[in-house]
Order: structure tokens, then sequence, then C-alpha cells
């Protein structure tokens, strides 16, 4: 038998752990770099843009479980879920803000946007709000808005007085248009001018633009009369009236006539009562009866 020949060779020496080679460590990557500088430049705390981050997260969910929602068919009760189950998450109303209030009371405004049938934010009706904002005579305009997570923001314009309107021995307070704001105690009376008359808070605006045609009476005008349903008798700060023509464009050349007469002779403040132009043809001027004032020096003519 013939010896099995043995091919030998050098052995290798395993390598020491000491000596085995280590993979480099990695680094941050570009973008994580990039991503870090952009942050650090970010002058919002990280809680802050975290939360932020989270609420649009949220929305965008909701959003798009709306969609496939309605997409799918699924009965309406599964989206109020959904609604409802954002609320427990913390999107509901826990605060109001309201701005623009001055005059009417704050708390009704309070009211109005938290009486809902859910405080879930999804659910809350914002056309509803509104709606039953815009039924209350201060409020002009009305937006109302979500800060989420749990804010409802109010910005309400009010309704400006412009006058104070006397009928059936009421006082109310209205603004340029005529609307009626509130009732008006005699005893505390804003300086505001007196209207008197039925419906003289609907010709309010007209009335407006008979004085701004002449705009060197308007500061002399206490208050008007809406006489008949028809026309304006004018009381002056010093004490006199002047009975206008029926119809607008006859009532402004008269009022105009008037101040130019006034600019020659000074007719108020010299003891006359009453002017009466309601013929365009005629100038009739009435004294007081008691006397003790001077007469002018030369009685105004018609024409």
């Amino acid at each position: 038998m013939s010896a099995a020949k043995v091919k030998r060779g050098k052995a290798k020496r395993p390598q020491s752990r000491s000596t085995a080679r280590k993979p480099a460590p990695r680094g941050p990557s570009i973008v994580s770099r990039m991503l870090a500088r952009f942050w650090a430049l970010v002058p919002v705390r990280t809680e802050t843009i975290e939360r932020a981050m989270t609420a649009a997260t949220v929305v965008l969910i909701m959003a798009a479980l709306g969609a496939l929602t309605w997409y799918s068919g699924i009965p309406a009760y599964a989206g109020t879920e959904l609604a409802q189950a954002a609320g427990r998450a913390g999107f509901k109303v826990k605060r109001v803000e309201v701005t623009g209030i001055e005059r009417m009371e704050a708390l009704t405004v309070y009211a109005v946007a938290l009486n809902q049938h859910s405080m879930a934010m999804p659910l809350v009706d914002l056309d509803r709000v509104r709606d039953d904002l815009m039924r209350y005579s201060w409020i002009e305009d009305a937006r109302v808005s979500r800060r989420l997570p749990d804010t409802l923001v109010v910005d309400v314009v009010e309704r400006k007085p412009a006058a104070i309107w006397q009928n059936n021995q009421k006082l109310s307070l209205i603004d340029d248009e005529g609307v009626v704001l509130e009732r008006v105690d005699p005893n505390a009376a804003p300086d505001l001018p007196l209207l008197v008359g039925h419906n003289a808070n609907r010709q309010i605006e007209g009335l407006n633009q008979l004085l701004d045609a002449v705009p060197a009476m308007k500061p002399m005008i206490a208050g008007a009369s809406w006489v008949g349903n028809r026309r304006w008798d004018l009381r002056f700060q010093s004490g006199e009236v002047l009975a206008l023509p029926e119809g607008d464009d006859i009532a402004a050349a008269a009022l105009a006539k008037f101040a130019r007469i006034d600019g020659m002779e000074r007719l108020l403040g010299r003891g006359f009562v009453r002017f009466d132009m309601r013929d365009p043809s005629k100038f009739v001027v009435r004294v007081s009866r008691t006397g003790g004032a001077p007469a002018p020096d030369k009685k105004p003519q018609g024409g």
C-alpha cells in the first residue's frame, strides 16, 4: 500500500481582533445636515413646529378620510364619528376670541359662538354662527374662523350710531342706514342729531345726501322732522326751523338758496323762529312774538 500524499501548505494565521480592519463610521447625510442647518435658522421653538406639523397631519388625514367616506358612500354618521374622534384627540373648542366689539355686549357673541351641538372643531358650523350673529342689530358684518387646535375666532364689524330717532314718544339709536340699534334713555341720550317722525329713520340716507350737498350747513343742524312722510323740516342749533319743499331735487335747491342768503344776511341766531321755503317762489320768515331780537337789515326775498 502506498501512503497517501498529503499536500501541505502554509497554514493561514488568523487575524487577531486587534488588527482586524473596522469599517469607517458614516457621518450624517447631506440631507440631514441641510435640515439641521435649516432648523437652526428658524426662529421658532421645536415644540411649536411639532404641534403645527401634528395639526396639519391630522387635518390632512381627516380630509382624506372625509373624501374616502364621500366616494365610498359610507353613511354620514361615520364621518361624524371621525370628527368626534378628532375632538377627543384635542381638536375641540376651548376658547373663543372676539375682536371688533366696542358698544354691544360681548357676552352675547360668546354665547352664540359656543351654542354648538358638538365642540369638536370639524363639527362647528361656521356659517350658522355667522347667520346667528347677523340677527343682532349692532352687527353689520361678522367673520368666523377656526384656529386649530381649539380656538374659534370671531371678527365683528359694529354699526356706528348716527342719530337718535323719536317715534311715538320713544327714542332709539340708529345708524346711517336707519337700522335701529337700541332704545335710548331720555336722561342719557348721546349728543347726536334728533330725527322725528314716522319712518324718519328710513329717510336718513336721503337726509345725509341733502346735507352733504351743502357742507357749510351740516354742522349747524341739530335735527330734522320728517313731515307727512314726504318732506323735511330742519332744526338748527340756534333754534330756528327751515321748512323745505317736497322732492329731493327741489329740497336740495331750496337748502342751497338758504345757505347763500344766510351767508349774505346772517339769518341764523338773530331771533327768527321759522323759515318757510315750501313754495319755491316764496321765502317766508316768521319772527318771535316775544321780540327782543334785532330784525334783519333787509328781509330776504324769493327768487
